[in-house]
């Protein structure tokens, strides 16, 4: 008898300890982020907390040839939060939450709207310095409201992200210290914004704007970007590793031919890595491509 009502305690305090888990697996606040680097972001500042699902996260793709599918769909119809970038980059979200406007307890952040750019501004914002901050806060703001219950680790959460984005800005210090002003050219303003934080002169941006925008670059833009690197007028060639076409190959071989170093930065987070380290990565090679420029 004894025995049996062991095992009966047991049984119940398992059926406890199941619900209780259960619970805690269906309380995970529903995430979409538009693109992995969003999604990754959110994952450090939710932990166990949130369940997120990043659309665009296939770092071997191009993100201009993506297409929305209805397993899209459904993950935004069951979402408590979305968050994509805005300013013409993934253009299908805007299509994609009208149609399931059912949701209308949805929260959106468009880190866009929160730094304050626009249609026809670069807009890989994510290569900014001042973007991630400025969307890691608004995340944590969210989720705090949405799951007031684990305020505490939002907090401690979000102030270890922000303190791991320092070595990202001292790199950048560092790089604008020594190169400041040296020229230098890309297929696409994907680096944009770093190339700006750095203070690079950056050359051909009438040719990266047509890249960008699927147009095609003017002869005189082409010859102006092959003499630049002929010539070695510039110290580093930037190219978009997702989006290689016959021109960039090109650009790349007469890069070689010239010895002018090419570094590759893709537009989506790599797989296995976090934002930080994607960006460390990127900013180190680019220090290593430039080590034997001598002011």
């Amino acid at each position: 008898m004894k025995f049996a009502h062991v095992l009966t305690c047991f049984a119940i305090a398992l059926g406890f300890r199941e619900t209780a888990a259960a619970q805690t697996e269906t309380a995970r606040v529903p995430v979409v982020a538009a693109e992995n680097f969003y999604g990754d972001v959110i994952r450090q500042l939710g932990g166990n907390h949130v369940e997120v699902t990043s659309i665009l996260s296939n770092p071997d793709e191009d993100p201009h040839l993506f297409e929305a599918s209805p397993k899209t769909a459904r993950a935004l119809q069951h979402a408590a939060l979305v968050v994509y970038n805005g300013a013409d980059y993934d253009p299908w979200m805007d299509k994609l939450l009208s149609a399931s406007k059912s949701n209308d307890k949805r929260t959106v952040i468009v880190a866009a709207q929160l730094v304050g750019k626009k249609s026809g501004d670069n807009p890989h914002l994510w290569y900014d310095p001042a973007t991630m901050p400025v969307v890691a806060k608004a995340v944590s703001a969210y989720l705090t409201s949405a799951d007031p219950s684990h305020k505490s680790d939002y907090d401690a959460r979000l102030a270890k992200f922000l303190d791991s984005l320092k070595p990202i800005d001292a790199s950048v210090a560092l790089l604008k210290s020594r190169y400041k002003d040296v020229p230098v050219t890309a297929t696409e303003p994907v680096f944009g914004y770093m190339a700006d934080a750095i203070g690079f002169e950056m050359r051909n941006q009438r040719f990266q704007m047509a890249e960008m925008n699927e147009t095609e670059p003017s002869p005189a833009d082409i010859a102006a970007f092959e003499k630049d690197l002929r010539e070695r007028r510039v110290h580093v060639l930037i190219y978009n590793s997702q989006a290689t076409g016959a021109l960039t190959k090109r650009l790349l071989n007469v890069a070689k031919d010239a010895h002018v170093p090419s570094i590759n930065v893709t537009e989506t987070l790599p797989a296995g890595k976090t934002y930080q380290q994607w960006m460390t990565s990127q900013l180190d090679t680019l220090s290593s491509a430039l080590q034997g420029w001598q002011r």
